[in-house]
Formats: C-alpha cells, sequence, structure tokens
C-alpha cells in the first residue's frame, strides 16, 4: 500500500512552519501536503494519492504560494463539482504554532441546502452577513447543523490521526484549532481537545440551556430554531446560538490538541447530537 511518508521527494527534515514549507520547491512541498489526504478519503473516492487525480483529472488542489503563512487544500469529487467534499484552511500564529480556520468534509451524495447564499444569491459567510432562513428550516429538518450546506462525512475520527502525525514531522506537539459553532466546539471535545479561550462560556451555556436557565426560557418557539426541547441535544443548541439567543454570536473561541492525548473536557456532558 502506497504511503505518502515514504514519498521520495519529501525532505529528510520538514520545516516547523506553513510558511517554512510553503517555501520548499513545488514538488517537494505538494509531497508534504499529500500526506494530509486521509486514506479513508482517498479510498473512499478513488484519489489516485501519488498524483491526487481521479481518473486521471486533478481532484485535489493545493493553495500555498511562496511566501505565504497559510495553506488551503481542497478535494472535489468529481472534480467539477459545485462544493468541496473535503476542505482545510491552516495559517501559522504569531507565536509560531500551527493553527486550522476551517476544515470542511461534504458527503457528495447528500441533498444541498442554500444556506450559504441569501434570496438574492449573495454569501452569507455563515449566516454572518445575512441569513437564508428557508433553506436553514430546511436543511434543520434535514438533520443538518448551522453552517452546512450537506451532510458531513462522518469521517474527522479517522482524519484527527493524519493531522497529528502531519504536526509531528513538523517537530510540533500541540495545534490550535477555531470552532466556528457550538457543535464544532462539542466535537472537537470529543476528539480530546481542550480550551485556550472559551471553556468557562461553554459551561455557561450548558448550564443555562438545562432548565430553569436564562437561555432555556428563551426557547419560546418564537422561531423555528427556538423549539422549548432545542437544549436537549448539540444540534438543537447550536441552531438556537445561532439564531442569536446569546445576544452576541459565537466567536472568540480556541481550542488545542495535544498530540496523542485527550483532554477529556466534555462541557455537554449526556449530550445526543
Amino acid at each position: 500500500m502506497y504511503d505518502p511518508f515514504q514519498d521520495p521527494d519529501l525532505p529528510n527534515v520538514w520545516p516547523c512552519s506553513i510558511r517554512g514549507i510553503n517555501d520548499l520547491p513545488d514538488r517537494n512541498k505538494e509531497a508534504v501536503y499529500r500526506t494530509l489526504l486521509p486514506p479513508w478519503m482517498a479510498e473512499r473516492f478513488n484519489v489516485d494519492p501519488r498524483d491526487l487525480t481521479i481518473n486521471g483529472v486533478r481532484a485535489v488542489h493545493i493553495r500555498c504560494p511562496r511566501g505565504s503563512r497559510a495553506v488551503e487544500i481542497e478535494l472535489r469529487y468529481p472534480p467539477d463539482a459545485e462544493d468541496p467534499i473535503g476542505y482545510l484552511q491552516m495559517v501559522d500564529t504569531f507565536n509560531g504554532q500551527i493553527q486550522v480556520l476551517m476544515v470542511i468534509l461534504n458527503d457528495p451524495d447528500s441533498p444541498r441546502f442554500d444556506i450559504d447564499r441569501d434570496e438574492n444569491g449573495n454569501p452569507t459567510y455563515f449566516g454572518t452577513v445575512s441569513r437564508n432562513i428557508p433553506a436553514e428550516i430546511a436543511a434543520m429538518k434535514a438533520g443538518l447543523a448551522p453552517g452546512q450546506v450537506r451532510a458531513g462525512l462522518r469521517g474527522f475520527r479517522h482524519t484527527v490521526p493524519v493531522f497529528e502525525r502531519f504536526i509531528r514531522h513538523m517537530h510540533h506537539d500541540i495545534f490550535f484549532i477555531e470552532p466556528l459553532a457550538y457543535h464544532n466546539a462539542i466535537a472537537f471535545e470529543r476528539y480530546g481537545f481542550n480550551y485556550t479561550r472559551g471553556l468557562k462560556t461553554m459551561q455557561w451555556i450548558d448550564r443555562e440551556f438545562r432548565p430553569g436557565g436564562e437561555l432555556h426560557a428563551k426557547l419560546d418557539g418564537s422561531t423555528p430554531f427556538r423549539h422549548p426541547d432545542a437544549w436537549r441535544t448539540v444540534r438543537g443548541r447550536s441552531w438556537a446560538i445561532h439564531d442569536g439567543i446569546l445576544g452576541y454570536p459565537f466567536q472568540g473561541f480556541q481550542m488545542y490538541k495535544r498530540i496523542g492525548r485527550h483532554a477529556g473536557i466534555s462541557t455537554f456532558p449526556d449530550a445526543v447530537w
């Protein structure tokens, strides 16, 4: 079986920064970034991990210009699909750490919900600039969480070890990630992440969503996203938060993962998804 970590184009010693990788010769930096393609994705979608093609057509695109401290990687299936089935964006932090800004896993066979475009066709930027309420209601009823245009691939658990191996080769023992929504934070907890910012707020959210709490009282059915039973599930809470029940956006959270360690954090102990 092909092992991208045995590729002869890999440098003997990896740079410890995204900037350092981006400044490598093209064949070397692509060999480094090829190691981020999870084997389960390559197998499921028939991606050739050697040249990142599907049936000879390039399907994985890597944006990593020389001099940049960021990289974007996306996989499209089929190669001309409207949405990527996998997307990763990460950067160097100011103190030399690695931070994931966004990771997306979309099921290409699931229905699409246009929550990313408002009714005039303008981008909603995950509902932060505008919203497509009918599309959001349909997505919620279909079991999706805020920000999802399609159902997920349910493969993040098998992707974290691949990313940890990548980070270890960069001579780091920790990396950071920013959850863009409440359900993301809960999912990252389950995969072993801890908080650098936001733990007390997450604990407050759990407490106040429970009967007798401030947020529970606001689940009054005044919008489709504030059903009285929404507090019982991760998705229900996340939609209510997306709908503005906190009174402010879900922002300012940062989490980290130590390589090979599970932090054991759970701010919604009896959660169901």
